[in-house]
């Protein structure tokens, strides 16, 4: 051997005729099966092939191998090794010039096939599946680095290799779980060997070349149904998110958002499945920058989320026979782990992004939930289960964000729809938006302290976290405080309310104080909670008497509450006396006794009992210190939309005063007598709106009422005569504005249905500065 490679190595030109004997002699001892001389042949080309590095060595690499294919194709699973070892020791040799027609197609088949051997022997399988692996991983590290052997990375050839690799990690998921192996042992085992080479391979991916590394995974997932369970797709695709390349990652995410496509008529599970291996990818992904996939993700998400409720209510609504109610039961149950699959999905992935896109995320899952223009109506339940599963999907996107200021947190675009689907005639959907509210208001993490509705003894000893309310925040509040308090204030009363519609509210109104609240807010919200007192006792909508009761402890928690917030002892004394009046007289006006299973409730409210109730006068007495408005105080509170939709009211109740006082001079014939005429009384007849606001909000009632009732023909000519009415004015002013030029020729006039021409001398015509010259 010796001589041989000396000889080689000093005639190189000598190499090609040396493989093709070697090669013959090989050839002919494979067939005699003379297996002694086929190792020995082996032995000189790998040395010969490992001493000679010379140009003319490229004849002896096609001699080699082609004796390394013959080896392969063999039925001796000993000449397989042997020659996958040689093709091993091959690939790791670095050459210095590419080889432009050599190609690898054979070895990639037949190693694979290597890798699915099912030899009777188990040593004799695993040593065949080990060479298959070894074969390939030596394919790819000679083919991936040779931008002439890009090749590599087309279909044909990733649908061989990533199976093979893919179903010896299965099979190890399938046999050796939770067996303990040395290090030595998973050198030769193919699980591991597969999972090693599996990695490098995805490691080497170009950005062109991800979808067709991942698209065969996807194939061979779904061909043996790996789907449900799901633990072994896990797997693979946090093997895939953390071998390639960061940048890479938003292919992943994608390919398998495409796949939950063509899946979205396949069984639940198998869409739950395929949900949670994309909670996986995106749990890996969001760490770094994922890019302009994030609302991709959030919109495929949702259509989902969509179809999984319209399956599941189609199921329900064609239950005929009692045989199918356990089957559509089961569906349906199933139809909700997808659901909690989506809702978990988003969650996490918005929990991990940048408050900025966040911010952008919770904009459009708010444009999704289906909204509708007039409040308070009833819901089909497709839409009612579509909108409870977008505000779950936004509290799980909404906890744990903290906005530096409230208009970032609550943009009107975001609140105006909230505020909207808080008036929908379902406590369920009440307490979502509630809860949304929590997690965007709460800043400091005070909701946890507290939970629950009762009369807190010592609110100091809660320790509540709170910083000095920031200038953009009193902005807020006096732009959308008014949407706030109506939210609380219409919430209240609506007859399905229970025990936590109660609790929510109550902490929502705390976390108010706690992170909006100057002076001018805490005196709006003492207001709120009397006028709910007032409109308990009133009882003008004969309102059951669970909720006028929880609406009375639901006030007296919270005054409480705000009576130790503000820790003015004479606010605290009044709130402490009639707190112990209703223990010893009326316990159910309570939240302790209320929301008890056996509460006995009263038939009638006694309104004479003045110390049962808050008194206006009393509070007023107590905040008469610097800071507080209490003038204010005797104002009564009433629901107003938003302070953008009572300006253009104001400005038109102005409109009309100034009309009306044009009107009177010009009919006066006497300034004199006017000037008379206006005293303090007039004066303050004339700021006194309250006359007014009635008269404006039932005119609103009385063309609400109309347009909802009427029929479609009288609605129809009423908007046609207005539009007809508008069109006349306006083509009276274009009359008068827009006229032609005078001409010589004399301009045409209509009188009386007769046309008549009337010319204009050249002389009198009037022309302007620049023409004239």
């Amino acid at each position: 051997m010796e001589k041989l490679t000396f000889y080689a190595v000093s005639a190189p030109e000598k190499l090609d005729r040396i493989g093709a004997y070697l090669a013959e002699r090989l050839s002919r001892d494979v067939v005699r099966h003379r297996y002694g001389y086929v190792v020995i042949a082996m032995e000189a080309l790998d040395q010969l092939l490992m001493a000679c590095h010379s140009q003319s060595i490229k004849p002896f690499v096609e001699s080699f191998l082609h004796m390394v294919a013959k080896l392969l194709e063999s039925r001796e699973p000993d000449l397989q090794v042997l020659g996958t070892n040689s093709f091993v020791k091959f690939a790791n040799i670095e050459e210095d010039t590419p080889s432009y027609h050599r190609r690898y197609d054979f070895f990639v088949s037949q190693f694979s096939a290597m890798c699915h051997s099912t030899h009777e022997d188990p040593e004799t399988c695993s040593r065949i599946r080990v060479a298959g692996i070894k074969g390939l991983q030596g394919v790819v590290r000679k083919t991936v680095n040779d931008e002439l052997q890009a090749i590599i990375w087309e279909p044909q050839h990733m649908d061989k290799l990533i199976p093979s690799m893919l179903f010896n990690m299965q099979d190890n998921e399938d046999s050796e779980r939770g067996r303990e192996e040395d290090f030595l042992d998973k050198r030769e085992n193919p699980a591991s060997l597969a999972e090693s080479c599996f990695r490098e391979l995805l490691g080497r991916a170009a950005y062109g070349n991800m979808n067709n590394a991942v698209h065969p995974v996807l194939v061979h997932l779904d061909n043996h149904r790996l789907w449900d369970p799901n633990d072994f797709a896990v797997s693979c695709f946090r093997i895939i998110m953390y071998s390639i390349q960061a940048q890479h990652s938003h292919h992943v995410i994608q390919q398998v958002l495409s796949h939950l496509d063509t899946h979205s008529k396949n069984t639940p599970r198998v869409r739950a499945g395929i949900v949670q291996v994309l909670l996986e990818t995106v749990a890996i992904a969001a760490k770094g920058s994922i890019g302009p996939t994030v609302l991709e993700v959030f919109n495929t998400l949702l259509k989902h989320l969509r179809m999984s409720v319209d399956f599941e209510l189609g199921d329900g609504s064609r239950r005929n026979s009692a045989s199918s109610l356990s089957s559509t039961r089961t569906k349906e149950s199933e139809e909700r782990i997808v659901q909690n699959a989506i809702i978990q999905t988003i969650g996490f992935f918005g929990g991990n992004l940048p408050d900025y896109q966040r911010a952008e995320v919770m904009m459009f899952i708010m444009g999704k939930v289906p909204v509708y223009g007039t409040p308070c109506h009833t819901l089909d339940t497709g839409t009612k289960r579509i909108q409870a599963m977008l505000l779950s999907s936004l509290i799980m996107v909404t906890s744990g964000f903290k906005c530096k200021t409230m208009c970032a947190g609550l943009p009107v675009a975001f609140l105006e729809p909230l505020c909207s689907i808080s008036l929908m005639e379902d406590s369920e959907l009440r307490q979502l938006v509630l809860e949304i509210l929590h997690n965007i208001i709460d800043r400091h993490d005070n909701r946890a302290k507290l939970r629950g509705i009762r009369i807190i003894p010592n609110v100091a000893a809660l320790k509540i976290k709170r910083e000095k309310i920031s200038k953009q925040d009193v902005v807020f509040m006096k732009k959308h405080g008014q949407q706030l308090y109506r939210h609380i204030y219409l919430g209240c009363k609506e007859e399905d309310n229970v025990e936590k519609n109660f609790e929510l509210l109550f902490t929502a109104l705390a976390l108010i104080t706690i992170e909006l609240a100057n002076e001018e807010v805490m005196i709006d919200l003492i207001r709120l909670s009397i006028a709910l007192q007032d409109m308990v006792l009133a009882n003008e909508e004969n309102m059951p008497m669970f909720i006028r009761c929880g609406i009375m402890a639901l006030v007296a928690a919270y005054l409480n509450f705000l009576s130790q917030m503000i820790a003015n002892p004479p606010f605290c004394q009044h709130v402490s006396k009639v707190i112990e009046m209703r223990n010893l007289d009326a316990p159910y006006l309570l939240p302790e006794h209320v929301f008890r299973e056996k509460c006995v409730l009263p038939d009638a409210l006694d309104r004479d009992d003045v110390g049962l109730y808050f008194q206006t006068a009393d509070l007023a007495e107590a905040l008469s210190v610097p800071g507080y408005n209490v003038e204010r105080l005797a104002v009564p509170y009433i629901p107003q939309v938003t302070e953008e939709d009572r300006l253009p009211r104001r400005k038109s109740f102005v409109d009309t005063i100034s009309l009306q006082v044009d009107i009177l001079s010009n009919s006066l014939p006497d300034q004199s007598q006017l000037a008379e005429e206006i005293t303090f009384e007039t004066l303050k007849k004339a700021i006194d709106t309250t006359g007014l606001e009635e008269q404006e909000r039932e005119r609103r009632r009385q063309v609400m009422e109309k347009f909802q009732k009427a029929p479609f023909e009288e609605i129809a000519a009423h908007c046609e005569s207005k539009a007809n009415m508008l069109h006349d004015r306006l083509a009276q002013i274009f009359e008068l504005t827009i006229r032609p030029p005078p001409s010589p020729s004399g301009t045409v006039t209509v009188t009386s249905g007769h046309a008549q021409y009337q010319s204009v001398p050249v002389y009198e015509m009037k022309f302007p500065d620049l023409c004239v010259y």
